[in-house]
């Protein structure tokens, strides 16, 4: 499998060819194919018209050789279809590298299926990737190497993207402090306030009582004094009459 990043691209798996034969009466082919297409129509044609007398032509040798490369196109394309099934979205087509066999068909022995190290939106979104990733890696019932180099590649991402999670997640936290620390001081500045009115408010209140008081004490003196020259004038006119 292919994993891309940017203009970054890594193979992913490339299984072998589990045969070796003498170079001159072997003949190998790369094709790209998506995982349901099929080899060219000429080709399978060419291949399907020799097909009864090459199995007659075949030696024993020869036969257990195509049926080494009929399991190796198998497990190839089981191990391809296993990432692109994990892979979901981010995976693409496989393509496969094929071998031509004794009976003149041809083989799939490798393949690959790219798959992109794409980064989410928010942290939250990459950690979700990269675990994808890592499972699409791991799919295959025998990963290969590079399946592990990819999976330990999107482990790092997503370790990446919680610490990134983490110092945002502190960042709010700050914020959400601050944010309450704020509203607590308007809050306290609102009582104060409201107590400096309350305050302000039987000050005047015990300012105007003790003015009215004041007022009532010289009413009460003046009553009296008028009283008592009353008082005083009457008695001063009964010692004229005696």
């Amino acid at each position: 499998m292919q994993v891309s990043s940017s203009l970054n691209f890594y193979t992913f798996s490339n299984l072998q060819s589990p045969y070796k034969k003498d170079e001159s009466a072997q003949e190998s082919a790369n094709f790209s194919e998506e995982i349901n297409s099929n080899y060219p129509d000429k080709e399978t044609n060419s291949a399907q018209k020799d097909e009864n007398s090459s199995d007659l032509e075949l030696s024993e040798a020869e036969q257990a050789l195509v049926r080494e490369l009929q399991m190796t196109d198998t497990k190839v394309k089981a191990h391809e279809m296993a990432h692109m099934s994990a892979g979901g979205g981010l995976a693409g087509g496989a393509s496969y590298t094929y071998e031509r066999g004794p009976d003149n068909k041809m083989y799939a022995v490798a393949g690959e299926v790219p798959i992109s190290m794409q980064k989410g939106n928010t942290p939250e979104e990459t950690i979700a990737n990269a675990r994808q990733i890592q499972a699409a890696a791991m799919a295959p019932a025998d990963p290969s190497p590079q399946d592990f180099k990819v999976a330990a590649s999107a482990m790092r991402m997503e370790i990446e993207a919680r610490s990134e999670q983490v110092r945002l997640q502190e960042e709010e936290r700050k914020a959400s402090e601050l944010e309450s620390k704020e509203k607590q001081a308007e809050k306290e500045d609102l009582e104060k306030a409201s107590n400096l009115g309350f305050d302000e408010a039987l000050e005047e209140t015990q300012n105007q009582e003790s003015e009215f008081a004041n007022k009532n004490n010289l009413n009460i003196e003046a009553i009296s004094a008028y009283a008592s020259l009353q008082t005083n004038n009457f008695s001063l006119g009964f010692d004229r009459i005696a």
